[in-house]
């Protein structure tokens, strides 16, 4: 059973549902292993607990207006 394992920032629901959805699509017409084999987990991480460039995505997204 493939695993598709992903760690990422802060999501929306809804967002998390699609990146499941799409991330499995491609992978099927990649591996031509049925959709019904693939598992998909989402790690999700605290935007101040990712560092990018020296500084936390909170901050970024602050700074950004996010």
């Amino acid at each position: 059973m493939p695993v598709i394992s992903v760690e990422i920032g802060s999501m929306t629901k809804g967002s998390k549902t699609e990146l499941i959805r799409r991330l499995t699509e491609v992978a099927v017409e990649i591996t031509n292993i049925p959709q019904s084999a693939f598992t998909v987990v989402i790690h999700e991480l605290p935007d101040e607990n990712i560092g990018v460039g020296g500084e936390t995505v909170e901050c970024i997204k602050q700074r950004l207006g996010r």
